[in-house]
């Protein structure tokens, strides 16, 4: 057990279907084979929403009273499952910020996120425009990036897409681009793939911007002016890495599919996505329901489902636990292999 990472499980905006994944997922007896699990929430919408499931026949269910929990105190009253409110806003942070604190103090080694909604937040008075801006703000972070993995369930197709920008309205990407913030990025990943994955020399394909990235101007000229000049410099820089690109964002996902379908050998280890919908359109498409959303340049490990709060099925028993419980795995896996290198 002491050589086991010891993880903290935030239970996401109460009224979504957060505590019905995350009771799922942690009834799995693999789960704590590979990691100590301390959960972060308020104890009586646990101990409500197993009796809930639990007598709607749910038995594959974990019974919240036998791991540790750290009580977030919250308007218990104020939150019914499907109606989100500025009070299940509220909670969900006040969840997020207890889980970063605790793991800054060295408790943990890693922090799984259950799903929160932003317009809520809000509503609670806390503008971020989601929850890794928050975890890179409180961990002091000023180079971090969202990285998504997930891992065939037809092959044995590992896919990892990191996005160059994240939470930004479209019009504003062209602004946002740069060769610095792609280099950042691309050194982010370069570490993150060595890191946390063994992946020592990586080959890594970065998508255009444009329509056939640009052709040679014409539907754009981002690549011409920058973003070619600047992968060739990289390619220059990192001798060892196998840059390749810019990518037509039509055809960068033909061979992941192929992949992740098939099982067709891949030449790529990694991608590099230019805005949020490039990558997690095809990342949702082929992996909804088993994606995961990793933080990477924190101090700790940050794993989430790459799902939201569904308010519309909350407290049916029907949400799919599958994404929750590879985030865990995938953070046990990750916190291991930091520990033991």
């Amino acid at each position: 057990m002491k050589s086991q990472p010891k993880l903290a499980i935030t239970i996401g905006d109460p009224a979504g279907i957060g505590t019905e994944v995350l009771l799922k997922a942690i009834a799995d007896p693999t789960i704590g084979e590979k990691c100590q699990i301390c959960l972060i929430g308020t104890k009586t919408l646990l101990r409500d929403a197993y009796r809930h499931f639990w007598d709607r026949g749910i038995e594959e269910l974990a019974d919240p009273e036998c791991f540790p929990l750290i009580e977030v105190p919250c308007d218990r009253h104020a939150i019914q499952w499907g109606r989100g409110n500025a009070a299940s806003g509220a909670a969900s942070f006040a969840y997020l910020e207890t889980a970063i604190d605790r793991a800054l103090a060295g408790e943990f080694q890693g922090i799984v996120t259950a799903p929160i909604a932003k317009s809520l937040w809000k509503a609670a008075g806390y503008d971020y425009p989601g929850q890794t801006e928050v975890l890179a703000e409180k961990a002091g972070c000023d180079r971090y990036g969202m990285l998504f993995a997930a891992r065939s369930p037809h092959s044995s197709y590992s896919l990892i897409v990191l996005l160059a920008t994240t939470h930004i309205p479209l019009c504003q990407v062209p602004q946002a681009l740069t060769p610095e913030l792609l280099q950042w990025k691309l050194e982010l990943l370069i570490d993150c793939l060595k890191t946390d994955f063994g992946i020592e020399n990586p080959a890594i394909a970065i998508s255009g911007l444009n329509p056939h990235s640009g052709e040679a101007g014409q539907l754009g000229t981002e690549e011409r002016d920058w973003l070619i000049p600047w992968l060739e410099k990289e390619r220059r820089d990192l001798p060892n890495i196998r840059l390749i690109g810019p990518v037509p964002p039509d055809t960068l996902w033909v061979q992941t599919g192929r992949s992740w379908y098939e099982g067709a050998k891949s030449s790529i280890d990694a991608y590099l996505a230019l805005y949020h919908d490039q990558g997690l359109i095809p990342v949702k498409l082929m992996a909804f329901d088993r994606a995961i959303n990793t933080t990477i340049g924190l101090p700790f490990i940050r794993t989430s489902p790459d799902h939201g709060t569904a308010f519309d099925i909350a407290g049916q028993g029907i949400a799919d636990a599958t994404s929750m419980k590879a985030a865990i795995a995938l953070a046990a896996e990750l916190a291991t292999r930091r520990m033991t290198t």
